[in-house]
């Protein structure tokens, strides 16, 4: 069972310059908001935008500390504070030392998936780790945050429900301040789809800032579109992003978990070849390079990973055991390959590596 200190949850602090949430002082030091805080959540009554968030973290015991939000999204990996950390609510007149992270979340309505419910509005926050200790949390609008817009099927959405998680719902953990995810990704949408889908295309282009990324992951669903349509859709979308004056980047497919008997996955299924024939990775590789766009072969990287651990080891990647499925990825398996991802953003020089966080 998770252990959480009762001693540093009185201590949980917020201080906020939004005015949508209302200043309450607390009567053992007088600091603002501990009414948005409960034992393992903290909600903050804002309207839709991109916020910072800087949280302090510790107490007198050691601790452990994860930080998801909205849509189970992964905000900020376990984190952990040796003992002695954090502030005390009877000793804050005496300097501690802490353990302080911050990260930029995007608030959105819906808040997950595009096509899914609205969700809860505001920023909703939830505490956990093997050990967590929140001793302070401060919100503010985010200034100059680049974003990073993701255009994608169910194997990069928002999942609303374990065991489910794509990996866009993991990426945010991997960066810091100053960079947020917008995943616009949607269950079983293709490039004609999200194309055709006013909540989609015609909801995300209109948002795109100057130098904002934009990430492009469309194939699982186009198992009827002809290659003609698929590299046009492609352009398409690369063309739209660039009128706005973003980036966009493409990225191939994860693969499929589909063994060989060799144990190697030079298939079809695997590789994303729809029942046409039309090799979407190599599609993706193509439209790329001829419109001089970055790449992230996601699918080569996939492949490796699930081929390095074999038949049995890759299982836990995606959701095999849970519900034989060999398509959608579990946390683990999204948080590997958002890892990939984060490697891939940073070799290219499309997020400085100071604003990513390694391991």
């Amino acid at each position: 069972m998770r252990r959480f200190n009762m001693a540093v949850l009185a201590a949980v602090t917020l201080s906020t310059a939004l005015s949508a949430v209302p200043a309450h002082a607390d009567e053992a030091g007088g600091r603002p908001g501990l009414a948005q805080c409960t034992a393992d959540a903290c909600h903050f009554d804002v309207p839709p935008g991109t916020y910072d968030v800087q949280v302090v973290l510790g107490g007198k015991a050691a601790s452990a500390t994860s930080i998801s939000g909205e849509t189970r999204r992964s905000l900020l990996p376990e984190t952990a504070a040796p003992a002695g950390m954090g502030v005390s609510p009877l000793e804050r007149s005496r300097e501690w030392g802490s353990v302080t992270r911050s990260f930029t979340v995007n608030v959105r309505t819906p808040e997950g998936e595009p096509t899914g419910p609205d969700g809860t509005p505001g920023l909703d926050l939830r505490i956990g780790g093997s050990a967590p200790a929140l001793a302070g949390i401060k919100v503010t609008p985010a200034r100059h945050a680049r974003q990073i817009f993701l255009i994608g099927d169910s194997t990069v959405c928002d999942q609303p429900g374990d065991p489910y998680s794509g990996w866009g719902q993991q990426l945010p953990q991997y960066l810091g301040k100053g960079v947020s995810v917008a995943n616009y990704a949607d269950s079983g949408e293709s490039t004609v789809t999200f194309l055709g889908n006013p909540r989609l295309w015609a909801t995300v282009r209109p948002l795109i800032r100057p130098g904002d990324l934009v990430l492009v992951q469309l194939a699982h669903n186009d198992k009827t579109t002809d290659e003609a349509t698929y590299r046009a859709n492609l352009e398409t979308l690369v063309a739209g992003v660039r009128e706005r004056g973003g980036q966009p980047v493409l990225v191939t497919p994860i693969v499929r978990r589909w063994f060989n008997t060799d144990g190697t996955l030079n298939n079809g299924t695997a590789l994303l070849v729809n029942g046409l024939g039309v090799d979407h990775p190599a599609v993706t590789r193509s439209v790329a390079a001829a419109q001089d766009v970055p790449l992230i072969d996601l699918t080569a990287k996939t492949k490796a990973l699930v081929e390095s651990l074999g038949v049995e080891g890759s299982k836990a990647l995606y959701l095999t055991n849970e519900a034989r499925d060999n398509t959608h990825t579990s946390v683990r398996g999204a948080t590997a390959y958002a890892g990939l991802v984060r490697d891939e953003l940073v070799t290219r020089h499309l997020v400085p590596k100071g604003k990513v966080r390694v391991g």
